[in-house]
């Protein structure tokens, strides 16, 4: 007789994803090859998913909603599967992302790395290939952060865009990521979107030394309304804040910023640069 091991729904989000699954084959009165078997998966996936072995993916979880007649459905699984990956985001960004895509103006400050509303896909997967290679995700979960990102860009393509502010440190355009090829097209894109009617990008230089008063990931969102929210990350932790009181200094400075920062022509200039240098 097959061994069969007993779930744990509240364990994680995962493993209630995985009880869930079971709970909803058997009682269809499938087996796990059945199941496998309608949606082009092998059996031994579905046992790795439902034991919580193995992440489910957007894919897998809409195979299993057409399966299961649920596409569309509240209790759908690629529903499930949405929350199961907006709860591995980082606390405060879904949020955050929520409220972004709400938003008239979005200004963005990023140190090192170029902020993801502006990465290529190749940028994307490359950063989330090193998490994958560091053992901090799943190859699965690293494209389906890749896709994520892509749909979160396309949010912003409404009738009327928000207006996109983007400060970058000089950093974010000198720190290879990739290999050459993919920072030359990273730096090709933030070119084209330097031209953009709803854009405008700056370079902090690293002459401006001591006086850049921002040391990480700083964003600031205007909503039609004419609020502001601030986002901002520790290394475990993002947090929004509505307080006029504490979103008001970060408002300020970032304009200070953009005053001793390069104009977009300087900063285009100087991405050219850069890129011509990219082997």
């Amino acid at each position: 007789m097959v061994n069969r091991k007993e779930l744990n729904p509240d364990a994680s989000p995962q493993a209630a994803y995985g009880a869930r699954l079971r709970s909803v084959r058997e009682a269809r009165g499938w087996k796990q090859d059945e199941l496998a078997e309608r949606i082009g998966y092998s059996g031994r996936h579905i046992s790795a998913v439902e034991t919580g072995r193995k992440p489910p993916t957007r894919p897998f979880s809409k195979a299993v909603d057409i399966a299961f007649g649920l596409t569309g459905a509240a209790e759908s699984f690629e529903r499930a599967w949405g929350e199961l990956r907006n709860g591995s985001l980082l606390e405060g960004f879904p949020e955050y992302l929520a409220q972004e895509a709400r938003a008239a103006e979005i200004r963005l400050f990023d140190v090192g790395v170029i902020p993801g509303l502006l990465q290529t896909p190749e940028y994307a997967r490359a950063i989330e290939e090193g998490h994958v290679k560091r053992g901090t995700l799943s190859p699965e979960q690293a494209s389906e952060r890749v896709e994520f990102l892509e749909e979160r860009q396309a949010a912003l393509m409404r009738r009327t865009p928000p207006m996109v502010i983007v400060v970058l440190d000089e950093s974010c355009i000198r720190r290879p990521i990739g290999g050459g090829e993919v920072m030359k097209r990273q730096l090709d894109h933030l070119i084209k979107f330097a031209d953009q009617p709803y854009t405008a990008i700056q370079l902090v230089p690293f002459t401006l030394g001591e006086r850049r008063p921002f040391n990480r990931l700083v964003n600031l969102l205007t909503m039609p309304d004419r609020s502001v929210m601030a986002y901002v990350e520790s290394e475990t932790t993002g947090h929004l804040d509505r307080e006029i009181t504490s979103v008001l200094p970060l408002v300020r400075a970032y304009h200070q910023l953009q005053a001793v920062a390069l104009s977009q022509a300087e900063s285009v200039a100087m991405i050219e640069q850069v890129r011509k240098g990219t082997p």
